[in-house]
């Protein structure tokens, strides 16, 4: 995947892909506090957004689902909606249908890249040295590096499932490592669902919870963060000695 002007597409495309292991860490602590620090203000959205789609009754998770989807295949971060996933069904049923839908989206992506869109996915990617050295892991450790990338992703999600499309890696074992997404799901999930009770308090509904359920819902979080944040070195630490052993 070289070009004559391989050190100018290696530049621009390995910057962003190490700004993102960083990135998404203070984007993640960013958005819980933003949401703590504006929910007054978002008090009537997220209510209204979360009556809509219970309203459906039924098909309130189906059509949650295939947003989620439309939105993973299009390129549309997924961030927002699993937030939401949080404040409209809670955090169980949250996680599951969000877990659900990204990996039926990210599925989607991973065949359309494989069978599809080849070669445009190809040259978006060509010159990455980043992608290139996790190519030759996959051959090696298929699931295992799939996995470590779901647990710390070095591209951003929607890009690694079309990457990963390119790869040597078996559509089992891609479907298999997709339970490396779940503690980036339950945290953002739990944010979601806390600033869904934020926002309630902004609104004029009579609230009956007290005091002490915010509490364990701040004490939890911050447990969510800090187990998220161990899990997520860990990974980013064996993914560097994987990658760095392949020829």
């Amino acid at each position: 995947m070289t070009t004559t002007e391989g050190n100018l597409v290696v530049e621009e495309n390995s910057r962003p892909a190490r700004g993102v292991l960083v990135g998404r860490v203070l984007i993640v602590l960013a958005v819980g506090a933003a949401l703590l620090l504006l929910g007054r203000q978002a008090g009537g959205y997220v209510p209204r957004f979360a009556a809509w789609v219970q309203s459906l009754g039924a098909w309130g998770p189906v059509v949650f689902i295939a947003g989620y989807v439309i939105a993973t295949v299009a390129f549309i971060p997924g961030s927002v909606l699993t937030l939401a996933a949080g404040a409209i069904f809670g955090l169980v049923r949250g996680v599951i249908y969000v877990f659900v839908a990204a990996v039926l989206g990210s599925s989607a992506a991973f065949l359309v890249s494989r069978y599809i869109a080849r070669g445009a996915i190809e040259k978006r990617l060509a010159g990455n040295e980043r992608f290139e050295a996790i190519d030759r892991a996959v051959g090696e450790q298929g699931r295992r590096i799939v996995f470590l990338l779901r647990l710390s992703p070095v591209f951003p999600f929607n890009l690694l499932n079309y990457g990963l499309g390119m790869t040597k890696v078996r559509f089992v074992d891609y479907l298999a490592a997709s339970v490396g997404m779940l503690p980036g799901t339950l945290l953002y999930v739990y944010y979601g669902k806390l600033a869904g009770d934020v926002a309630a308090l902004a609104g004029q509904g009579k609230i009956e919870k007290g005091a002490g359920y915010y509490a364990v819902l701040l004490l939890g979080l911050a447990a969510t963060v800090v187990v998220t944040t161990i899990v997520t070195r860990t990974a980013r630490r064996a993914l560097q000695e994987a990658t760095s052993k392949s020829p």
